[in-house]
């Protein structure tokens, strides 16, 4: 067991957790909620911290004073956007207790230099805000310090401690409330907790994974992967900006007469002129960042400080212009929302177009909120609607009244073949009312069956079922039981069969195995060879077969 990290293993967990970073920066990237961010948090913070891995891999000494001060530097320097800034004061919190440190640093000093990152992070912001990557580091290191006693080797400490973070980061659309309506967590502490996991496979020997291992991100934009790089902001208003210009520079050079006091100065008057300020450093090169109306205000304060170094201002009215722009260009006039639940049911949605889809069904029912919130991610007009569920379509008719600037349809599938009849019958160049009549019809042409099992004892629909059983059904009663998955698909099948039906389409659940089902579609066109039979994995959870009859 690893009680201890040497400086030579600070190292190899800088640089693994940088390339860890970089691998998944794309997935932060996507994270990003705000209509007109500083830059993409991801790719911010990557090349935050691969600023820091420059200096580093320049670095002879292997010493822990000459590595932290490498790393701390670096980050300092390269530090980019709200999130690379806060990260690098984190590094430098870290850096200030692990430099010091006359021999190896265990889990105790590693958990006082995560409570010093946290403390050197929250005084560089000048309004820290809960819900974001400050909640996440704060959490982590509160946990760390009170259970470093507990877990004193590395192998079972880091584990706990991104534990504790992951546990922060899935409580993250709570605290800040316009994550919560993008549906999404803080993607500067998904960016955190990618680099913890790199630090914790340097120590392993773990490989370095090209996804993000953090299972509130993966939960929190499964839904949005497929859906565009604006499909969470297309409902904010991109016209509330009270500043203008993203403005950020270095002072370098300071003057002798310059102290620490002028530098808190500085960060006083850039908050009387602007928001989001960010006055960081020492005697030897100060960080700045501040949206402002009046940049040049702002650098001629800097002045007074030493020179100017790589000055920026970006104009954020623009970039707001282009962006609305962007998203009017590409609106459409109709989109389709579907609700369902299983990996392949959701695919094959996608496959007919459908604009989003969330997962929901007998199981577990989605709320208007959740309907709306979907609904105003989709640039269109008018959004039709496919519960998919009898439990589900009073919801979605609640949630015409949470959206605004759209006309939300909702059609009526009690079923999943019913959703899937309904995105058939859309055309992009008939009119919302011709789709809509036309889905409507589509729901007539369908029949749907179930097939799970019976979780308890009763007798119902004239059955006598016992608890195990295995039962088919449609939307309202029970047609068919037995002890055999097969044999109820087919008892099923004949109940719900009429003479026009031409199709019959088994779509086969999660925990059904695919040669199973080839077995299950062979012996269904043995028993109704008049019928068309095929079969789609659909993974649903609870049934063991969704049946559609057309």
């Amino acid at each position: 067991m690893q009680k201890t990290i040497s400086s030579a293993d600070f190292r190899k967990m800088v640089l693994v957790g940088a390339k860890m970073l970089e691998n998944n920066r794309a997935k932060v990237d996507a994270l990003n909620v705000f209509p007109v961010p500083d830059g993409d948090t991801g790719t911010n913070m990557s090349l935050t911290i691969q600023s820091a891995v420059k200096e580093l891999s320049a670095c002879t000494s292997n010493s822990f004073m000459d590595i932290c001060d490498c790393v701390s530097k670096g980050a300092l320097r390269g530090a980019r956007g709200n999130s690379g800034v806060i990260l690098s004061q984190i590094f430098r919190g870290i850096c200030s207790v692990l430099r010091d440190g006359k021999k190896d640093a265990d889990t105790r000093t590693f958990a006082k230099a995560m409570e010093a990152g946290t403390k050197v992070a929250y005084n560089a912001v000048s309004i820290p805000k809960e819900g974001t990557i400050l909640t996440v580091i704060r959490m982590m290191s509160e946990f760390a310090v009170k259970n470093a006693g507990k877990y004193k080797d590395f192998e079972t400490f880091l584990p706990a401690v991104i534990e504790e973070g992951d546990k922060a980061l899935a409580k993250t659309p709570e605290l800040l409330p316009v994550l919560k309506k993008a549906g999404v967590v803080d993607s500067g502490g998904v960016g955190l907790m990618t680099i913890m996991r790199g630090f914790q496979a340097a120590l392993s020997g773990d490989e370095i994974v090209s996804e993000v291992q953090t299972e509130a991100a993966n939960a929190a934009s499964a839904s949005d992967a497929d859906f565009g790089d604006n499909s969470d902001i297309i409902n904010m208003d991109l016209g509330e900006i009270q500043f203008a210009y993203c403005t950020e520079f270095f002072i370098i050079n300071l003057k002798k007469s310059t102290t620490l006091a002028d530098i808190d100065k500085l960060r006083e008057s850039l908050m009387a002129i602007g928001d989001s300020v960010i006055c960081i450093g020492d005697l030897e090169m100060v960080k700045v960042h501040v949206h402002t109306n009046t940049p040049g205000v702002a650098l001629t304060y800097a002045l007074e400080l030493g020179e100017l170094d790589r000055p920026k201002i970006e104009n954020m009215l623009e970039q707001n212009r282009q962006l609305k722009a962007k998203i009017e260009a590409e609106k459409k006039e109709q989109g389709m929302l579907a609700i369902c639940a299983g990996e392949g049911i959701s695919d094959i949605f996608k496959d007919l177009f459908v604009d989003r889809v969330i997962e929901g069904g007998q199981t577990m029912n989605p709320s208007a909120s959740d309907i709306a919130t979907a609904v105003q991610k989709i640039n269109a007009s008018a959004v039709f609607i496919f519960p998919n569920n009898k439990n589900i379509i009073l919801a979605a008719e609640q949630a015409k009244a949470l959206v605004e600037k759209r006309t939300i349809h909702v059609i009526p599938t009690k079923n999943i073949p019913q959703g899937f009849a309904a995105a058939l019958a859309f055309s992009p160049d008939a009119s919302v009312a011709e789709n809509k009549t036309n889905m409507m019809h589509a729901l007539d042409n369908v029949k749907a069956g179930q097939v799970t099992h019976a979780v308890r004892t009763t007798n119902v629909n004239g059955f006598d079922i016992k608890e195990g059983d295995i039962i088919g059904l449609d939307d309202k009663k029970i047609l068919a039981k037995s002890d055999s998955i097969d044999e109820t698909v087919l008892k099923l099948i004949d109940k719900l069969k009429e003479d026009q039906h031409e199709v019959i389409t088994l779509y086969y659940g999660q925990e059904v195995k695919e040669e199973d089902a080839a077995a299950l579609a062979d012996k269904v066109r043995e028993a109704f060879p008049e019928c068309d039979v095929d079969y789609h994995f659909g993974g649903q959870p609870v049934y063991y077969y969704i049946l559609s009859l057309e």
